[in-house]
């Protein structure tokens, strides 16, 4: 009876002491548990608040293969994360489950230091653009790509007579010896690494996206080539200053190509002007008489290539000419918006070019009466 006693005592004392264990194991756990809650949201707050750098407006770039630690470390060094311990920890955390991307980036300041990751992670990348307008040459195209921050960019006129990048073409025209018509007008998206062969690539690329194989199937019908379309494109780019005229101006050199008379095209012979290195500005007499295969109003038919880059539309417009008898047009006088006045009459013409001048003569008149 006494040993059974003994042992119930015993099992209480057991039971009594598991249990001011467990408490205390229970009581240590919720106190670990809480001590690491405050510490996740420390780290959360201090990751989420924002952080003043100095290397805001700045591009900042992250290279092809690199690893994420070179990735923090060049964060660091750019101030652009603040060295801490939960930073680099949260940091750690989101690389080793993310992939971080390449690219330019921009980080306004302040920031805070999970937006920027989340920045790399998002691949959310800066890019700068470059507007081409239509009817550039591709003296003036490498001018323009000149005054941007890219590799290559001051060999930009060299560019547009590369054979590498000629052979993007060559198959449309096997004739090119320049990039000449070929460097489409349009916005291009660039990056700080980008070179500048690498945008007269794309360049590139989109004229061939837009010279679709409809409209290099709409050439074959009318027995023109490529560059035959082109350099007519081009001209109709120069000479057409309203949307609507473009089909108009492709009738008249369209219709005077069919009759074997000179196209008289003001675009070509200030194009060869500028080849001989003469052109001042306005189309003088030694102009009009220079000796060049460019010059239109000495020579019947096409040039031999392209005088400019011609946008979609004139392109278009080359391919489906308007339907008309005209063989002439000349600056409408009465009008300040670069409209023309068409004919297929040259006395008809006569006139209008008469007006034209008249037109000039009271403008040059008026200029001299307000200049003092």
């Amino acid at each position: 009876m006494r040993d059974t006693m003994n042992r119930l005592r015993d099992l209480k004392s057991w039971l009594a002491d598991s249990v001011r264990w467990r408490h205390r194991v229970l009581i240590a756990l919720g106190l670990l548990v809480s001590a690491a809650s405050v510490s996740v949201l420390r780290v959360y707050q201090t990751v989420h608040t924002p952080w003043k750098h100095t290397y805001a407006n700045r591009v900042f770039n992250v290279s092809q293969g690199v690893t994420s630690k070179q990735i923090y470390n060049q964060l660091l060094e750019n101030s652009l994360l603040p060295a801490s311990m939960k930073v680099k920890l949260w940091f750690r955390i989101k690389a080793s489950t993310n992939t971080l991307k390449a690219g330019d980036y921009l980080f306004p300041s302040p920031i805070a230091p999970a937006t920027v990751i989340e920045k790399l992670i998002r691949g959310d990348v800066h890019h700068q653009f470059i507007t081409l307008p239509e009817g550039l040459n591709r003296i003036e195209v490498a001018h323009l790509i000149q005054t941007l921050n890219l590799r290559d960019a001051d060999k930009s006129l060299e560019l547009t007579e590369n054979p590498d990048l000629i052979n993007l073409i060559k198959d449309l025209d096997p004739q090119a010896t320049t990039l000449e018509g070929y460097l489409f007008p349009d916005t291009y998206q660039y990056i700080s690494t980008t070179t500048a062969p690498q945008l007269m690539a794309n360049m590139i690329r989109r004229f061939r996206q837009v010279f679709t194989p409809a409209l290099q199937r709409r050439a074959e019908e009318l027995g023109m080539s490529a560059r035959q379309v082109i350099t007519l494109a081009s001209m109709i780019e120069l000479e057409a200053r309203l949307a609507d005229e473009r089909p108009l101006v492709s009738s008249v050199y369209h219709n005077r190509l069919r009759l074997g008379m000179k196209l008289d095209c003001d675009p070509t012979v200030i194009y060869a002007s500028r080849l001989a290195g003469k052109w001042t500005g306005t189309i003088r007499q030694s102009d009009l008489r220079r000796d060049s295969p460019y010059n239109t109003y000495l020579r019947a038919g096409l040039p031999p290539g392209p005088v400019a880059s011609p946008g979609r539309a004139s392109i278009e417009a080359a391919l489906y000419p308007a339907d008309t008898d005209h063989l002439y047009f000349v600056v409408d006088a009465t009008r300040d918006d670069g409209a023309h006045r068409f004919s297929a009459r040259f006395k008809l013409h006569q006139s209008n070019v008469a007006l034209y001048r008249l037109a000039q003569r009271r403008r040059a008149k008026q200029t001299q009466t307000v200049t003092p």
